[in-house]
């Protein structure tokens, strides 16, 4: 257990920070679902530009690493761009 107010305190910081994390990285999964999941091209070029925007902001707030941010950014732009 934690002896010092400042460690306690850091306690409780981390864990509200791991219930936005888990948050935001969530939302940001159910997007790459529903992009995954569209067959239509006008759904798929509107979602595309806020799934990479939550892509890069959880690869800036070190959720998720930049590279793999980069690889499922590629993955779905090849993915809208194939949609027929």
């Amino acid at each position: 257990m934690a002896n010092h107010k400042s460690s306690e305190k850091r306690i409780r910081q981390e864990e509200a920070r791991k219930i936005n994390n888990k948050y935001y990285a969530k939302s940001t999964r159910n997007a790459l679902k529903e992009l995954r999941s569209a067959t239509d091209k006008a759904t798929a070029s509107k979602l595309l530009p806020k799934v990479s925007s939550m892509l890069d902001k959880l690869a800036k707030k070190n959720i998720i690493h930049p590279n793999k941010a980069a690889n499922l950014k590629s993955e779905i732009a090849k993915k809208v761009n194939h949609i027929a």
